[in-house]
């Protein structure tokens, strides 16, 4: 199975059930920068209590490791910060599911995000001020030096697409000024 294919084994039951979501993080940041090696994908999604039926249906038993219901339950209640894996068995690759809750910066990039087709399906991609912004908030927090290697592969490639202005001032409200400073150079 092609790397590509990995995180497609994800994306594609959410489209077909209509589950608004943008794949964050590595994806995202090799999308927009440069290919590096990753284990899992970052999905941001709006996913309700009604639609956990259908989503564990969407990744059976056999093929996934799929969390019991009530764990997603306690997790999509959550205000901010909720997160559940979903494991593909045969692969070990993994998505990182984070209900958008409450978080303001989830819901700016979902109404943000663009879609984008990959081998005969559309992936819904969270915006490149987006995945820079949780960069920046993942170095604040683990000191992660891959973030700002991310962060400037994405700058490298499309300088022009990405707004500056708009990353300083959410940068600026979510008080990463420093990391952007770090970021930029």
């Amino acid at each position: 199975m092609q790397e590509a294919d990995l995180f497609l084994i994800f994306i594609r039951p959410l489209n077909e059930l209509n589950i608004p979501y943008m794949v964050t993080g590595s994806v995202a940041a090799m999308l927009y920068g440069e290919p590096r090696l990753t284990h899992d994908v970052d999905i941001a999604l709006q996913v309700k209590a009604t639609d956990l039926p259908s989503l564990a249906k969407a990744f059976p038993l056999e093929r996934f490791y799929f969390p019991p219901e009530e764990v997603i339950r306690t997790e999509i209640a959550r205000r901010i910060r909720g997160h559940f894996n979903v494991i593909h068995h045969e692969s070990g690759f993994k998505a990182d599911m984070y209900p958008i809750g409450e978080d303001k910066l989830h819901a700016w990039g979902m109404a943000h995000r663009r879609h984008l087709p990959i081998r005969e399906t559309t992936v819904s991609l969270a915006p490149p001020e987006y995945v820079i912004l949780r960069k920046l908030e993942y170095y604040r927090e683990g000191g992660s030096e891959k973030h700002l290697l991310d962060i400037r592969a994405m700058l490298d490639s499309d300088d022009e697409a990405i707004s500056k202005e708009t990353i300083g001032e959410k940068a600026s409200f979510l008080g990463l000024e420093d990391q952007w400073k770090s970021a930029l150079g």
